[in-house]
Parts: structure tokens; C-alpha cells; sequence
């Protein structure tokens, strides 16, 4: 355990931003899954639902640097190229 004041503040900041990145990359994950699971039900309506619902998430968690923007940006768009082939099929 850390015996500097600076120290100590720094291992409890730590944990608080563990602790908060954690709960955000879990959102993030579970907003993304939502839309996947409405593709694989081949349910257009609530994929297109989850998609508007998850895009700014992925937007928000890119700009704050929880995921890196080009990661948000693959993500964006394989889901929407994958609701635009259920449109379509």
C-alpha cells in the first residue's frame, strides 16, 4: 500500500475509474449485443430501434476514450451494412 498522501489519492482514483470504465464498456457491450440479437432474429424494426439507441453510446464512450474512435466507427458500420442486408433479403 502506498504511504505518500499523493499516492493514496491516486489508488483511490484508480479504483473509482476502474470501477466507472468497467460499468460503461458493460453498457456499451450490452447496447451492441441488443442490436445483434434483433439481426439474428431477423426483427428489422427493433434492430433499427437498438441501432439508434447504440450509436450514441458509441459516439459518447469513443470521444470520452473508453474505446478508440475507429473501433466505434467499425462497429457503427458493420451493424448498419448487416440491418441494410436484412432490408433488403
Amino acid at each position: 500500500m502506498a504511504n505518500i498522501k499523493s499516492a493514496k489519492k491516486r489508488a483511490k482514483q484508480t479504483l473509482v475509474r476502474n470501477a466507472r470504465n468497467t460499468s460503461h464498456r458493460s453498457m456499451l457491450r450490452t447496447a451492441v449485443k441488443r442490436v445483434l440479437k434483433a439481426i439474428e432474429a431477423n426483427d428489422v424494426a427493433t434492430a433499427e430501434a437498438a441501432y439508434k439507441t447504440a450509436v450514441p453510446i458509441l459516439d459518447r464512450f469513443s470521444a470520452r476514450g473508453l474505446i478508440h474512435k475507429n473501433k466505434a466507427a467499425r462497429h457503427k458500420s458493420r451493424i448498419n451494412a448487416r440491418i441494410k442486408a436484412l432490408k433488403v433479403a
